[in-house]
């Protein structure tokens, strides 16, 4: 081994992925230890680092070159040990020179203070953090004024983050190309609106608004107001993700909506106040969306908007149908409450798109619309290859056994299904046809009944759902 050239070792060391083999082969020898330790650019640690200090000295000292680093307390319990806080991040920024990458998940000790210090980390592009129930807005203003370079902020259940100054920097800074902010309740809809440039170099943007917080907030609208007159220069954005958001028209998130031309993918969840002319205009504009993802409240989820019903129907269907060509994937589904929603999107909207678009996914949830015919449409989707069904009631043996003809499906998954049983996947069983399917939760198709149908199966069945 000593006579092999550096470049031949470092080849090896290169085409080995998994971290356990990479860690077993720099035991083999000197030489692959120490050019382990040059090339290993990532670490993810968990609760096993302990004690804390010591552990992450000894291994930032070890790898020098690292510029990924994810750490992840999930399932940590006061018995295995002191978890990282602010005295950590001092080693990270401080030994770490080449950090561009980082992640904290459930790191539940750091303070404002720890983020004060990874400010001097110049290389930082990327950083998530999520659940740190101590960080407050005045930390992400010290960190984001330090890490000039930084183009993706992810913030998840940060609950004290408030003090929008913070998005005033970033929005002048003209950096940030990927923003993420989901269950942080001191944040509304209309802070969004303090990015104020940076909207024209975002390419993807994740809001959730925790839903039980939501509520209490419904009818407050001021901050929405601010809106009003303002236009969003958001025609990079490629993938956009709402969820939980209230969306007053003609402003707000709608305007956003409306101005998004290079939009790939979309994901609206339970978004209050969305309308035809929403999609109507985002259809018009985004020509290269592939990807759509609609989760609407049903007829009586939400008690508190009567005066504010759901405004979309098969009209957003096919204005999506019509001027998307490229439409590759589609998820539709309904809150899941006693009652589906019969005033929002038919069969004949779907079909629309079946029969327009080359839809290669299609994923239904609580669609009571969507039944056998639907089914029979899929077998003329020449590009199709993925359904699930979830609570489709309507589907029954037939229109099952209608989708052993669809020439490229190769992934099924039913869950909830009540009107199918072992005879609607008779057609599948010896054949093969499928690589996965998945059947979950449908009380009258038996684990017996689709053995052999496909080349891997999952079957899981837990009836309290119906009780």
């Amino acid at each position: 081994m000593d006579n092999l050239p550096a470049e031949l070792l470092l080849d090896i060391l290169e085409r080995i992925t998994r971290t356990a083999d990479r860690n077993s082969v720099s035991l083999t020898c000197k030489r692959f230890h120490k050019l382990d330790n040059v090339l290993r650019i990532s670490m993810r640690v968990g609760c096993g680092l302990h004690p804390v200090c010591d552990a992450l000295t000894a291994l930032c000292s070890r790898f020098s070159n690292l510029e990924k680093v994810e750490i992840i307390y999930s399932g940590w319990m006061s018995k295995l040990g002191k978890q990282l806080d602010d005295n950590g991040l001092l080693i990270l920024s401080s030994r770490c020179p080449l950090l561009k990458d980082l992640t904290l998940s459930y790191c539940t000790f750091i303070t404002d203070a720890g983020l004060s210090y990874l400010a001097s980390c110049s290389k930082l592009t990327s950083l998530k953090l999520n659940f740190a129930p101590r960080i407050t807005g005045c930390g992400i203003l010290s960190l984001v004024a330090g890490c000039k370079a930084l183009s993706v902020l992810h913030l998840i259940r940060c609950l004290n983050v408030g003090s929008m100054e913070w998005l005033e920097y970033l929005g002048k800074h003209e950096m940030l190309e990927d923003l993420c902010i989901k269950n942080c309740r001191a944040i509304g809809e209309g802070d969004l609106i303090k990015l104020g440039p940076t909207w024209r170099k975002l390419k993807r943007l994740q809001f959730e608004v925790d839903a039980n917080y939501r509520y209490m907030k419904l009818y407050d609208r001021l901050s929405v107001d601010w809106w009003q007159k303002q236009w969003v220069p958001c025609e990079n954005m490629l993938e956009l993700s709402l969820v939980n958001c209230v969306i007053s028209p003609g402003r707000g998130l709608a305007c956003v909506i409306r101005n998004c031309k290079n939009l790939e993918k979309i994901h609206l969840d339970m978004c209050v106040g969305v309308r035809d002319c929403d999609i109507l205009c985002l259809a018009q504009k985004s020509s290269n969306l592939r990807s759509i993802s609609l989760r609407v409240p049903s007829d009586f989820s939400l008690p508190l908007l009567q005066n504010n019903p759901l405004r979309l129907t098969d009209e957003s269907l096919k204005a999506v149908a019509q001027n998307c060509s490229l439409l590759d994937t589609v998820r539709l589904s309904f809150s899941d409450r006693e009652f589906p929603s019969l005033s929002s999107f038919t069969l004949n909207g779907i079909l629309m798109l079946i029969q327009i678009c080359p839809i290669r996914e299609l994923a239904l949830d609580h669609v009571y619309s969507f039944n056998d015919v639907g089914l029979q449409a899929l077998c003329s989707a020449q590009y199709f290859q993925i359904l699930e069904l979830v609570k489709c009631q309507e589907i029954t043996d037939e229109g099952l056994q209608l989708a052993g003809q669809i020439p490229q499906l190769c992934i099924l998954r039913l869950r909830k299904c009540l009107g199918v049983t072992d005879d609607g996947l008779k057609p599948f069983v010896g054949s093969y046809k499928l690589e996965l399917l998945v059947v979950e939760d449908c009380p009258q198709i038996s684990e017996r009944g689709f053995q052999g149908a496909a080349k891997s199966v999952t079957f899981k069945q837990d009836l309290s759902w119906m009780y």
